[in-house]
């Protein structure tokens, strides 16, 4: 009887949604997921639903892949092809009843491998080569650097993310190499996915800042339509972060909770990430109106 209980519950709880969003539906997304009824999850594994907004290009199945089998088990997919709010939501609150009913959901896409073959390679077998080389147990070991800011010797680390980070432009892929939490160097991989101009309204462009600052609740408000009155939030952002047009991170968030249009020139985002820590990246990138990322991004990747 309790376990019933517990199970009804957890139907009536708002559906933990993760958006893998594609070309012209990242401010239908943002939308959507203000709704009541509906939970945008943090990281997949926080997520029961994945839902899949508009045609994503062949080039992300692949990711797509991976990032679906990061949701835990129960889980299910759902496509959103047109901009019908009401059925689509309907649609995930309905599946998350279903899920906690007992519905068995889906099941890997990819086979259950390492992604670095390491067993049985290197002296020792482990997947090391001589004193740093190779993938130790899967893993590529950092190497040495000088740092960024003061020269000294630090291991460097180099991955990507994207192209579904919930920090990133839709479509986005990064290759950075970090010293701790400092970029060192940055490259774009892919260019965000083309939004419509409504990507560049100000209350998403708001919101999107004030995610990064840990405050859902107000980018929520904002997108809604109701004024945020704290003023303080900007001074959570850092003075002179991405100096762009004579305006800094700070001074766009600051107009677009103003409602008012913020244009700025694309940036050389190579130039314009190293030497910030991780936080302060994503702001920066947060700070720049989707059209003008999307072509700052395009720029440096044709490079």
């Amino acid at each position: 009887m309790a376990m019933t209980h517990l199970v009804r519950w957890a139907a009536r709880a708002p559906a933990p949604v993760y958006a893998a969003i594609g070309p012209g539906r990242q401010a239908e997304v943002e939308r959507l997921l203000t709704r009541p009824g509906l939970n945008r999850a943090k990281t997949p594994r926080d997520a029961a639903i994945l839902l899949v907004a508009g045609d994503l290009p062949s080039s992300s199945l692949d990711a797509l892949n991976r990032l679906h089998d990061q949701l835990p088990r129960p889980r299910t997919t759902l496509r959103w092809l047109d901009g019908d709010q009401e059925a689509i939501a309907h649609r995930i609150t309905t599946a998350l009843r279903a899920l906690c009913d007992g519905a068995a959901g889906e099941d890997d896409r990819l086979p259950d491998t390492p992604a670095n073959e390491w067993k049985g390679i290197g002296p020792h077998g482990q997947g090391g080569k001589g004193m740093m080389g190779g993938t130790p147990y899967g893993r590529p070991m950092a190497m040495t650097g000088k740092d960024v800011r003061d020269g000294l010797q630090l291991d460097r680390y180099t991955t990507r993310v994207g192209p579904f980070a919930p920090m990133l432009p839709p479509g986005l892929v990064l290759e950075v190499t970090l010293q701790g939490d400092v970029i060192c160097e940055a490259s774009v991989q892919a260019a965000p996915f083309a939004q419509p101009a409504e990507a560049d309204a100000p209350a998403l462009c708001a919101a999107r800042m004030l995610r990064l600052l840990g405050l859902d609740a107000a980018a929520d408000r904002v997108i809604r339509g109701r004024p945020l009155r704290a003023a303080w939030v900007t001074g959570a952002v850092p003075r002179g972060l991405a100096r762009i047009n004579d305006t800094d991170a700070r001074d766009r968030l600051s107009a677009w909770l103003r409602s008012r249009t913020v244009t700025v020139a694309p940036p050389d985002l190579a130039a314009l990430l190293p030497g910030s820590e991780w936080s302060e990246a994503m702001l920066i990138l947060a700070s720049l109106p989707p059209s003008a990322l999307i072509r700052a991004a395009r720029a440096t990747e044709a490079a």
